[in-house]
């Protein structure tokens, strides 16, 4: 039994109630982990003077591998959770007390009972990044993703700095504001907000990082889209196959979502998928 395609949760508890329920797929705790592993990258385009570095932990469980990127250096045994997955049910690991494994777990079963790009019960558009660089295959992954925006945006609060995103809304004539928990600069030198909940200047959209799930904070943004009545669009490796559930709840307007290896592991053409909740047209 699948829920309705109009029945979507509002808050990350109730998506995983509705797994937990049976609504979306097998019983949880029949669903077992074949394998966990860590990933740690770090990259620097070539022609760019910022460094990223990621730590993702990602569970396999069947044919999908479901991720979750996390804070580096926050602290938490990563590597021990690894061990802790392996063999476990998807309803026990739901439960465990790392984030990074809750919505790992979480984003491999939705994956497994509906891969993209059929990923929340809807269709998505499969869409090609290549590039004959890792800085080509990020300009062509941001312009994808500002595309999702709605047309007449005109000042977009970012959550999650990527620097070929703002270049993309920057070659737009877009404003933007930057937040980031990492803080810091831009590359052109711009203070970079660490609290989205602090920012009171106006905004017409956001535009956030799946990471949102791990930290904590998705609930309480797409709660601010939709009170501010504003569109949400979010970029994710983190829960690529989780957030495509909320669309269609007021606020998340469209996904860009990049399902394991990411477009910087690969050197060839990675595959994405772009979901579309309706139009929303900002000043219309």
């Amino acid at each position: 039994m699948t829920d309705s395609p109009l029945a979507r949760p509002i808050t990350l508890d109730a998506l995983i109630s509705s797994v937990r329920a049976g609504r979306i797929g097998p019983d949880p705790a029949t669903v077992t982990v074949a394998a966990a592993f860590l990933t740690l990258h770090s990259t620097r385009h070539v022609g760019r003077n910022q460094r990223y570095r990621n730590e993702i932990l990602s569970i396999r469980v069947g044919a999908a591998v479901g991720s979750c990127a996390f804070e580096p250096g926050d602290g938490s045994d990563h590597v021990t959770a690894v061990g802790e997955c392996v063999g476990a049910s998807i309803d026990d690991l739901l439960d465990h007390p790392l984030p990074a494994v809750r919505i790992a777990a979480l984003d491999a079963y939705l994956m497994h009972a509906h891969p993209h790009p059929d990923a929340g019960g809807v269709r998505g558009e499969p869409v090609l990044v290549a590039g004959e660089s890792s800085l080509a295959k990020s300009r062509t992954r941001a312009a994808g993703v500002v595309d999702l925006l709605p047309r007449g945006v005109r000042r977009v609060l970012v959550v999650g700095v990527v620097n070929s995103l703002l270049a993309q809304l920057r070659g737009r004539g877009i404003g933007y504001i930057p937040c980031d928990l990492a803080g810091g600069v831009t590359e052109w030198g711009e203070t970079v907000r660490t609290s989205a909940t602090a920012i009171d200047e106006p905004y017409d959209a956001l535009l956030v990082t799946g990471m949102c799930l791990s930290n904590a904070s998705f609930d309480d943004l797409l709660t601010r889209a939709r009170d501010r009545d504003v569109p949400m669009v979010m970029f994710a490796q983190t829960g690529s196959a989780v957030l495509p559930w909320f669309l269609g709840a007021p606020g998340l307007t469209a996904v860009a979502a990049e399902p394991y290896p990411f477009f910087s592991l690969d050197g060839g053409p990675s595959t994405h998928f772009h979901y579309r909740g309706g139009e929303f047209a900002c000043g219309a």
